[in-house]
């Protein structure tokens, strides 16, 4: 059964998508998108669950199918009328943010309502709202970018949001939401972030950080690494999930190799993430992160102060620093030095998986490392993720040396 789901059955899947498409346009692409577990977990369709529960006799799987299709297509019918309801104008953005509030707060609760909170909702609640703010004047990665940072990691799988948790996205939505003229670099703040964050850099205590790293290597129960991309990343994009388990992989033969952590060899795995032709190159011209309000400079020795920076990771280097303290450095360097055009964030917490595996260490869980954003002039900020790093080490530690204890908890 499960051979012939992978594979007939899928393809048949895969070829009625392409039918239906080429009959009636690309809006049709959707109506796999099931609720729960199904083919595209975390969607609003009811009527179609995956190859493997759907297929069965022709007439009742071309019902199925044309069930589904309507399904999907009367959700979006309503979503465009709900959208419609709100004829908000970017340009009157200070007088409206109640509105945009309150047409986010209402779009979430929908979608909650019509997806049932199984696995993966969240990723099409980001849809709905992207949608929404593109639908009104906001650029697609803008909006996409304003969505997540508002969510922030606060929506999961199973479970439905708490009704103070769907106020303050919304309101956190509408609060960062600004007029069109106002999202150009130029207007961008002119001092250099990256001088800023050098600055602290130097001034961290990281040698009287505490520090989990020194019980040796650990190897968990399971990958959180890989669970957390399957799981985050994949409700957002599977070829997002794909690229950076791939690159996942490279990275740990790398450490396994003892390689040289520097620019070039982030750069081969960025190329997976970003899923380019070629490795990227180093940025060069400056760079703006958290909606322009930091910016990273560039000159003609950011690079090379870039892979210095990046060698102090290895335990040898520099005062003895514990391994946490300098998985912590490594990344936000990344973080801050911003070398990528795109996918920085995600560099950095490669970065941070490869300083530890280097050293035989891996973690069951990184939710903590992955829903946070760090200020680069912030001096607590340093403190705060090495604290975040010790404490998954810690419970990967306790739950493999207690793996009965673990599963009762």
């Amino acid at each position: 059964m499960s051979t012939w789901s992978r594979g007939k059955a899928e393809s048949w899947a895969d070829a009625m998508s392409y039918a239906l498409v080429q009959q009636y346009g690309r809006w049709t692409v959707g109506w796999r998108w099931s609720h729960d577990e199904g083919d595209v977990d975390g969607g609003p369709v009811g009527h179609w669950c995956c190859p493997r529960d759907s297929i069965t006799t022709p007439e009742e799987t071309l019902d199925r199918v044309a069930a589904a299709l309507r399904e999907w297509r009367e959700w979006l019918e309503y979503l465009a009328d709900r959208f419609e309801a709100y004829p908000l104008d970017l340009a009157d953005i200070e007088d409206q943010r109640i509105l945009w509030e309150r047409a986010a707060r209402n779009l979430i609760l929908q979608v909650v309502d019509r997806t049932g909170c199984g696995s993966g909702w969240h990723g099409h609640c980001r849809q709905v709202l992207t949608w929404f703010l593109n639908r009104w004047g906001v650029a697609p990665d803008v909006a996409r970018s304003l969505v997540d940072e508002a969510i922030g990691g606060r929506f999961h799988s199973w479970i439905g949001p708490d009704t103070v948790v769907v106020d303050d996205v919304a309101e956190q939505l509408a609060l960062s939401l600004q007029p069109p003229d106002s999202r150009t670099c130029a207007d961008a703040p002119t001092q250099d972030h990256l001088q800023r964050w050098l600055a602290v850099r130097e001034q961290v205590p990281w040698h009287e950080i505490p520090d989990s790293g020194t019980d040796g290597p650990v190897v968990p129960l399971r990958d959180g690494a890989a669970e957390d991309i399957r799981t985050f990343d994949g409700a957002i994009d599977p070829a997002r999930a794909d690229g950076l388990l791939s690159a996942l992989e490279l990275l740990r033969a790398d450490a396994a190799r003892g390689a040289r952590l520097d620019f070039a060899l982030l750069s081969s795995w960025q190329q997976h993430v970003l899923g380019t032709l070629e490795p990227p190159r180093f940025r060069n011209s400056p760079a703006f992160a958290k909606r322009s309000r930091e910016r990273y400079g560039i000159g003609p020795d950011t690079r090379d102060r870039f892979d210095t920076c990046l060698t102090e990771s290895t335990s040898g280097a520099g005062l003895p620093l514990g391994l946490t303290a300098r998985a912590a450095r490594a990344y936000l360097d990344v973080c801050f030095f911003h070398p990528f055009a795109d996918g920085n964030a995600r560099s950095a917490f490669l970065t941070l998986v490869f300083v530890l595996a280097r050293e035989g260490i891996a973690l069951d869980a990184v939710s903590l490392l992955r829903r946070v954003t760090f200020e680069a002039e912030d001096p607590q900020d340093p403190l705060i993720l090495v604290r975040y790093i010790n404490i998954h080490l810690a419970e990967t530690r306790r739950r493999t040396t207690d793996p009965t204890g673990s599963a009762s908890r």
